[in-house]
């Protein structure tokens, strides 16, 4: 029997351990801005909802409850702009991370099919594409790859970990691309709830898609928006034709989010008061450790939106991962989301106000 994993790159943040240990030795103790992983307490609405739901024996279903369902398909049409979206439209998945990992295998993909993503991404497309022995491809426009043999296209928006934001032309060029050339297009949108200096735009809203979700799949999560990392709730929105098909395949894996976790997520897209709070929260944290860095010699790319400062000191990404770790502070190396991410480092926002406080001393 062949491991899989040796399909697989070497595990990245395994590599950022020693840096880990020089950060922590810092007398003040480290500031951990590295994993973009959410530190603020679950709203109480939240946390209400997944204890009311914890006498919960049964076995949930893959589809989720019926109001599951019309809290996914309200909160589409009223956040996203789509429209006419039905339960056929909608799916929950066990977080967003596992879907990316493992849909690839559940198109039934393999030698001989390639898969698309951005040059500078999030490493599990890669992973994905890997996992079921199709050929990874990075793009820089999307439109310019071969389509021979491309079977899904992943686009990114905003961007992790650039924060970069593709506009409603490009979005809408690409779709139009896509549905050409008979390419499923899957959108990761799971930080639109977070533009800064753009508003980010679903390939679901009616000027992007047409009207139609034929070949275009959203995905979503509730772990940064409402701090539900720990929760594993996600969902996709789009063509009913590819949802229906994963669904099947998913009740034979058994791949259903919990029972109490589909209630608390009915609450969590029910409510914006505790979105907006978190917003602020980031957007704070954002401004203060943007403005300590361009005062420590870095310049920022992109990062209109998202959890991430894209920064640099246009010098390898490790010297500076070495540099920030003498004091105290942690980051990711770009190198981890591609080659040309080689001379930045990503700066998470997901820490504590007192720890983005001790950060912002230090670099000054």
């Amino acid at each position: 029997m062949s491991a899989v994993s040796s399909r697989l790159p070497v595990f990245p943040w395994d590599k950022l351990e020693p840096y880990k240990a020089t950060a922590a030795a810092h007398p003040d103790g480290i500031v951990d801005l590295s994993v973009g992983t959410p530190v603020d307490p679950v709203p109480d609405l939240i946390q209400r909802a997944l204890v009311a739901a914890a006498n919960s024996p049964g076995y949930p279903t893959v589809w989720g409850t019926p109001q599951l369902r019309d809290a996914l398909t309200g909160w589409a049409e009223r956040r996203l702009g789509a429209r006419d979206v039905a339960h056929a439209n909608v799916l929950p998945v066990v977080g967003s991370k596992e879907l990316v990992a493992w849909l690839p295998t559940q198109l039934g993909l393999g030698a001989g099919d390639r898969v698309a993503y951005p040059r500078l991404a999030y490493p599990t497309y890669e992973v994905g594409a890997r996992l079921c022995g199709a050929e990874p491809v990075s793009y820089e426009d999307p439109t310019e790859l071969d389509p021979a043999g491309l079977k899904l296209l992943w686009l990114n928006s905003p961007s992790n970990p650039t924060g970069r934001v593709l506009d409603k032309a490009e979005l809408t060029r690409i779709v139009a691309w896509a549905r050409e050339h008979g390419v499923l297009l899957f959108s990761d949108e799971c930080y639109l709830e977070l533009g800064w200096e753009a508003e980010p735009v679903s390939v679901l809203h009616p000027d992007v898609c047409g009207g139609s979700y034929e070949g275009v799949v959203a995905v979503h999560s509730l772990s940064k928006r409402s701090n539900l990392a720990g929760y594993r709730a996600a969902f996709l929105v789009g063509d009913p034709a590819v949802l229906g098909e994963l669904l099947q395949i998913r009740k034979h894996g058994g791949m259903m989010t919990p029972a109490p976790v589909q209630a608390a997520t009915v609450a969590a897209l029910g409510d914006d008061t505790h979105v907006a709070e978190q917003r602020a929260r980031y957007a704070a944290r954002r401004t203060a450790l943007r403005a300590a860095l361009e005062g420590h010699g870095f310049r920022i790319e992109h990062s209109e939106a998202s959890l991430y400062l894209w920064a640099t000191r246009d010098e390898p990404c490790w010297e500076t991962v070495a540099r920030l770790a003498q004091l105290g502070v942690l980051v990711a190396p770009g190198d981890f989301y591609g080659p040309a991410g080689d001379r930045f480092v990503r700066v998470a926002l997901t820490a504590t106000d007192e720890r983005v406080e001790a950060a912002v001393k230090r670099l000054g």
